[in-house]
């Protein structure tokens, strides 16, 4: 396959071919580098990873359950150094093409899965939301992305990060593929039945701002079209920043945690801001860290509040279009933690996401997110395509 987006991990060429007369059979997918091929090195975005030393031995479960449903695996895809970033600029291999917006950013982790499906070189990609991973190059490229409830999916053979958030996820083009990949990797039908509630998250369209939900309101009125009653509520009473700054207690500390006695071992070349997240999170205070855990209840218990038996609620899925690519530190940080306030109830809750593309702000697209209560996810799958069928 020709790498027309500089999404796949350079020097690496994989073809695997699916099962004969699998509902996905015809169809091809990438994989995130941080997913077990067998017989390929898990390289992880980084060079020092131990994972480059020796090939796996057997495939992941994500990409062994895509492969039995008939697609093929065309290649590894690009990440964000050890999954540690959400613009999808890797120091070691470059950023990934954005073909709905070329001079922007893709989103990370997932930059290259998200970047060869937006390019038309394959037709869904297997990524990681941690943090939004899957979500916002999902928004960031136009394209359908889906964070699954937390737990639900086999996690064997994907590195993890913080394994308290941590899941597996997936992108596509178009709703029908979208909904094919999903019932694999779900195990369920994606049944005609649609949620009969829509909640529209007020606090998340002020962060955002006007211009974002003027982009977002013909969707809204779409799906309030397919769902029937509409209703505004706040999703974050404490404060979306406030949800996220909970976020960012906890799924740093795991991350240290989680490469601690790598780092210990090895001491691994690293980009700055990469190397500088793990140095501040090996400090976060156990105080902080007591904090945060009651505030990830709090938030759990909200989302429960507000997200009975056929209810879904909607919010932008990033605050806005992808930024543009080489930016400096000092402008990407305010961006990161922006972002992090429309993202953090993922890793916080556990909740599924579908982020459904449609919408576009001075030109580049914008995803307007879906989210529901746990294991809801075939729902919103069926809502997201439903939404495309009726454009």
């Amino acid at each position: 396959m020709r790498d027309t987006a500089g999404a796949l991990v350079p020097g690496t060429s994989v073809h695997i071919k699916g099962a004969a007369g699998g509902p996905l059979s015809g169809l091809t997918f990438v994989a995130k580098d941080l997913f077990d091929v067998a017989g390929y090195p898990t390289g992880g975005g980084n060079p020092d990873w131990p994972g480059n030393a020796a090939p796996a031995e057997r495939h992941a479960w994500a990409v062994q359950a895509l492969l039995d449903g008939g697609a093929a695996l065309v290649g590894k895809s690009i990440t964000d150094e050890v999954s540690l970033g959400i613009l999808g600029e890797s120091a070691f291999h470059g950023t990934p093409l954005n073909s709905a917006a070329p001079d922007r950013v893709p989103g990370g982790s997932s930059a290259g899965s998200a970047a060869a499906v937006a390019a038309g070189m394959c037709d869904i990609a297997l990524g990681t939301d941690t943090g939004g991973s899957v979500r916002v190059p999902a928004s960031f490229c136009g394209l359908y992305g889906i964070r699954p409830t937390h737990g639900r999916l086999d996690l064997r053979g994907m590195m993890a990060q913080a394994p308290s958030s941590d899941t597996t996820g997936w992108f596509a083009r178009d709703g029908a593929t979208f909904a094919k990949a999903s019932a694999v990797l779900l195990e369920e039908d994606i049944s005609d039945a649609l949620p009969e509630r829509l909640i529209v998250a007020v606090d998340a369209f002020g962060f955002a701002g006007r211009k974002v939900r003027a982009a977002l309101r013909p969707m809204i009125e779409r799906l309030g079209e397919l769902v029937g009653t509409v209703d505004e509520e706040v999703m974050a009473p404490p404060g979306l920043s406030t949800w996220a700054k909970a976020q960012r207690t906890l799924q740093p500390y795991e991350g240290w945690l989680t490469f601690r006695a790598w780092l210990d071992a090895t001491n691994p070349v690293m980009a700055y801001s990469v190397a500088r997240g793990l140095a501040a999170a090996a400090s976060i205070s156990q105080a902080e860290r007591e904090w945060a855990q009651m505030m990830r209840q709090e938030a759990r218990a909200r989302l429960d509040y507000l997200l009975a038996p056929n209810v879904v609620l909607c919010l932008p899925t990033t605050p806005f279009p992808a930024p543009l690519k080489g930016l400096p530190i000092s402008q990407t940080d305010p961006l990161r933690l922006q972002i992090a306030c429309l993202c953090s109830h993922g890793g916080l809750t556990g909740v599924p996401q579908v982020s459904i593309p449609g919408a576009r702000l001075d030109g580049l697209p914008m995803g307007l997110s879906i989210i529901g209560r746990w294991r809801m996810d075939g729902q919103l799958v069926a809502l997201a395509k439903a939404l495309e069928d009726a454009s």
